[in-house]
C-alpha cells in the first residue's frame, strides 16, 4: 500500500483487530475505526490519535445504512478490514435462536453490510477487502455450530465477493488463523476447561504480519485465502 492509505477497520479495540491498527497506524495511514457507540469511539481515536470513529452497532446490521447516512464518509478507501467477531460454544442442542443470531449478526451480516455500504469507495481506490476468517470457517466441531456457520458463511461471502469486485478492480482475501492469543481466545478456553497458556497459541503479532502481507502485495497478485496456524 502507498502512504497514507486509509483504513476501515472493525475490531479495532482488541486482539489482532488492535494490533494491526496500531501497526498501521505506527506508518502514518489513515484509519476509520467502527465503534458501536460514541463513547466506545472516543476511547478508540484517543489510542491512534489522528484516527476517527464511526459509529455504528455491528449487533444490529438492519441499523449500519442509517448510521452511516448520519456521518462523514471518506471518498475513497483503499481497505476495509473486517476484524469484528463473537464467540458463543454450546451443543445444538441447548442452543437458542438468540444465540444463533448474536453471531450471525455480528461474524456475517454485518460485515456483508459495510461491505456492501462502501464498495463505492472501494471501487474507487481500487481497494481491498480483507476478513478474518478462522479455521471453523473451513471445519466444525462439536459445540462450535453457531459459530463455525457464521464463519462458512463469510467465507461464501469473501468467495462470492472476489469475483464480483474483479472487474472493478477491489481485491478480496481471507485469512483464517489458529487459535491465537486474544481475549476470545481466553473466553474459549474456560468454555472447554482448559488452562490458557498463551505460548502454545499464535502470537497476535505473527498473525496481523499476515494480514499486511496480504495487503501490501503488488497489484499484479492478490492472495485469495491464507491460512496462519501454530508452529510450536
Amino acid at each position: 500500500m502507498t502512504p497514507m492509505a486509509t483504513h476501515l477497520i472493525t475490531g479495532s479495540g482488541s486482539g489482532i483487530g488492535a494490533v494491526v491498527a496500531r501497526r498501521l497506524h505506527e506508518r502514518g495511514d489513515d484509519l476509520l475505526l467502527i465503534a458501536r457507540d460514541a463513547g466506545r469511539g472516543k476511547e478508540l481515536t484517543a489510542l491512534y490519535p489522528g484516527s476517527r470513529a464511526l459509529v455504528g452497532d455491528l449487533a444490529v446490521p438492519d441499523r449500519l445504512a442509517w448510521a452511516m447516512s448520519h456521518q462523514v464518509l471518506p471518498d475513497r478507501l483503499d481497505s476495509l478490514l473486517h476484524f469484528a467477531g463473537v464467540v458463543d460454544l454450546g451443543p445444538v442442542g441447548d442452543f437458542s435462536p438468540k444465540g444463533w443470531h448474536h453471531q450471525l449478526n455480528v461474524n456475517l451480516i454485518a460485515p456483508a453490510e459495510l461491505t456492501r455500504l462502501f464498495l463505492p469507495q472501494l471501487r474507487a481506490a481500487k481497494g481491498q477487502v480483507i476478513f478474518v476468517n478462522s479455521g471453523s470457517g473451513l471445519k466444525a466441531n462439536a459445540e462450535w455450530a453457531a459459530y463455525a456457520a457464521s464463519k462458512h458463511g463469510l467465507k461464501a461471502l469473501a468467495d462470492a465477493l472476489r469475483e464480483e469486485e474483479r472487474p472493478n478492480g477491489v481485491r478480496v482475501t481471507s485469512v483464517y488463523p489458529g487459535r491465537t492469543a486474544t481475549p476470545m481466545q481466553i473466553k474459549i478456553h474456560q468454555h472447554e476447561g482448559k488452562e490458557y497458556d498463551a505460548s502454545t497459541v499464535i502470537d497476535p503479532e505473527s498473525v496481523a504480519t499476515a494480514f499486511l502481507t496480504a495487503l501490501d502485495l503488488p497489484r499484479d497478485a492478490e492472495i485469495h485465502d491464507m491460512t496462519v496456524r501454530p508452529g510450536r
